[in-house]
């Protein structure tokens, strides 16, 4: 497969998910492939993302657990968090799956580069101090935390540094109200922090669907965490003790140890050298792509958060391995971004797939919402008030299940098997007719007859 002109058949700059799919894919097709690579092997997922999010959440998990033992006759002492245990076990873990990933792409034959790329020509890109050339180069770069600038804002740490704090902060200020935002305010409150999150809107996870939205805002609070809508910080303030004072736009202030901004992410282009190709952005930044996910430079392609699209890894991995059949496997194939199922692990977990109810309503000429609140079966004896929300949308003329909502323990667990259902076209009389897995929380999304009064 390989050209005599080129050192590579594909040149992959970024080896996050996106990109080492497809370096694999790829050169398990036969093409000779290489990834290049200047900070984060696995990117943002395995490194500063997904993975390490996940582990501080179960972390954050067990004082409440320890609380709920006492209900079912378990006798503990008060337990202490040591956060340079949690912290330290991470780092070795994440250590080990770089090693994964070292070891995977060298078992699929893929050179790895280390450096940051950046492009001579269409063709070529630097690294350090030594060219390579390729038939066709992948741009799989990412985003980036990005932190406005305002007075004091160089005190602010984004979601790349939080997981490895030298000392524990004991009052938390999280600003930001997407998924990192609202996972991370869950983590260090869970953990024993003082935790206050702002967030510049009415409320947050803007998208989600509205009884989602408002239920998770009521149980987030009741957790313990002072969520404060419509505020903003004007700016911060480095105190004597090293501690922040951050002074909000309405006048007010709080005092906090460390101040998290999750208010959003930019493509990672910087230093690509993209003033030597003509790789056409959209006017927010992100790569513009067209069929096969080719850019305007026609040998160049972008896949990935970079695009624009579902900044979720397993996107990027449906990406990746498409742009690899379609290429280099003579096998054309598309990734279909209809009903993608996703979670927030936040307290408690959210688990959505398919439209919300508003997107719903603009959509179709009539649906039926099912709905169901309830106390789950753990927590009447463990004692915690949690609750638990799960939400059924369905066109009404075809009876097809069009969304699925869930907000309690295990959302993402259940609802990552309800996407398998969408997918495959289920109707609500194929949930009737499920029997249920008693006793399970789940089986309440096949029990719920009774459609929600409009």
């Amino acid at each position: 497969m390989s050209t005599h002109q080129y050192d590579f058949d594909l040149l992959i700059i970024g080896a996050g998910s996106g990109g080492v799919r497809a370096s694999r894919m790829a050169a398990s097709f036969g093409a000779k492939v290489a990834v290049i690579e200047d900070r984060y092997m696995g990117g943002t997922c395995v490194n500063v993302g997904c993975v390490p999010k996940k582990l501080y959440v179960y972390a954050s998990e067990y004082r409440n657990a320890f609380k709920d033992a006492q209900g079912f006759g378990w006798s503990t002492s008060a337990p202490e968090f040591d956060w340079p245990t949690l912290r330290d076990n991470k780092i070795e873990e994440i250590s080990r799956l770089n090693g994964v990933y070292d070891t995977m792409l060298g078992g699929a034959g893929v050179t790895v580069i280390d450096g940051r790329g950046r492009f001579v020509d269409n063709h070529t890109v630097a690294v350090n101090d030594q060219q390579y050339t390729a038939e066709r180069i992948m741009i799989a770069t990412g985003t980036w935390p990005y932190i406005p600038e305002f007075p004091g804002s160089e005190y602010a740490i984004s979601s790349n540094e939080v997981f490895d704090l030298e000392e524990f902060p004991k009052r938390m200020l999280v600003v930001g109200g997407g998924y990192i935002a609202v996972e991370f305010a869950g983590i260090f409150n869970g953990l024993g922090a003082q935790t206050t999150q702002l967030y510049r809107g009415p409320l947050f996870l803007r998208g989600f669907d509205q009884d989602i939205r408002e239920f998770a805002a009521k149980e987030i609070a009741a957790s313990g965490i002072d969520l404060r809508f419509n505020s903003n910080i004007a700016t911060i303030e480095k105190q004597a003790d090293g501690s922040l004072t951050a002074l909000l736009e309405d006048g007010s202030s709080i005092v906090a140890d460390a101040i998290l901004y999750a208010t959003g992410r930019k493509p990672h282009l910087q230093n690509l050298g993209f003033d030597n190709v003509d790789v056409a952005l959209n006017d927010n930044g992100t790569i513009k792509i067209g069929e096969n996910f080719q850019t305007s430079e026609s040998n160049i392609y972008a896949l990935g958060d970079i695009t624009g699209g579902m900044e979720l890894t397993p996107v990027a991995l449906a990406e990746g391995m498409a742009f690899a059949k379609t290429l280099y496997n003579n096998e054309a194939t598309t990734v279909d971004y209809d009903t993608i199922p996703t979670a927030v692990f936040c307290q408690p977990n959210i688990g959505t797939c398919g439209l919300s109810e508003e997107a719903a309503r603009k959509k179709y000429s009539d649906i039926t919402v099912y709905d169901s609140e309830f106390r789950a079966m753990k927590h009447t004896i463990g004692g915690r008030a949690e609750r638990t929300y799960m939400k059924l949308i369905v066109d009404t003329a075809s009876d097809r299940v069009v969304g699925i909502h869930m907000a309690g323990e295990d959302a993402g667990e259940i609802i990552q098997g309800m996407a398998v259902a969408m997918k495959a076209g289920a109707t609500k009389a194929i949930f009737d007719n499920t029997i249920g897995i008693h006793p399970t929380a789940a089986e309440e999304f096949v029990t719920m007859r009774s459609p929600r009064v409009k």
